[in-house]
C-alpha cells in the first residue's frame, strides 16, 4: 500500500483476531451480505478477503454465478480494504469491474488491497476467484474502486 502525502492512519491497537472480529460484526449488520452468506475470511489494515458460498439462488440462467453477486463481492472487499486503510467510516464512490471468465464453482473469493491512500480516499484493487470442489481458484473478475471517507453527520 502506498500512502499519499497527508495520509497518516493511526496504528492498529488491537490484535489481528480482534480486528477480524470487528470486521465480521460490521458484515453481520449488512442485510444483503447476510442474505448471500458472505464471510469475512481475512482482514488487515488495507487488505481483505471476502468469501461467498455459491448456492443455486446466486446463479443466473446458464449456471454461472450472477454478475451482480461477483460485483457485490468485489465492491464489499474493496470497501473493507479502503476502510481499514483509512480507519474511518467510508463508502464506495466509484468502481469498475472486468469479468474475465464465468464464475463457476462452489465459492467466490474476493481479495482486495488498498494501493494508494490519502486523507479522503483510498484507491483499491480486487481479484475475484471462483473456487471449485478441488479447491482450485480461477480468476473470474478484476475490479478497481475509489473508497471515500464519509462526511461527518451534521
Amino acid at each position: 500500500m502506498t500512502t499519499g502525502d497527508a495520509a497518516t492512519a493511526p496504528p492498529v491497537t488491537v490484535s489481528p483476531e480482534a480486528f477480524l472480529a470487528m470486521g465480521r460484526e460490521v458484515l453481520a449488520r449488512q442485510p444483503f451480505s447476510v442474505l448471500v452468506g458472505a464471510e469475512l475470511a481475512q482482514l488487515a489494515p488495507g487488505a481483505c478477503e471476502l468469501q461467498v458460498p455459491v448456492t443455486d439462488q446466486l446463479r443466473q440462467q446458464n449456471g454461472f454465478v450472477h454478475g451482480g453477486v461477483v460485483s457485490y463481492a468485489a465492491d464489499n472487499a474493496l470497501t473493507y480494504a479502503g476502510g481499514t486503510a483509512l480507519r474511518v467510516p467510508v463508502v464506495t464512490s466509484e468502481f469498475k469491474i472486468n469479468y474475465v471468465r464465468p464464475a463457476l464453482g462452489r465459492r467466490l473469493v474476493a481479495r482486495a488491497r488498498a494501493e494508494h491512500v490519502s486523507r479522503t480516499q483510498a484507491v483499491c484493487r480486487c481479484e475475484v476467484f471462483a473456487v471449485d470442489e478441488a479447491g482450485t481458484e480461477k480468476l473470474c473478475a478484476l475490479a478497481q474502486g475509489t473508497i471515500a471517507v464519509l462526511p461527518e453527520k451534521s
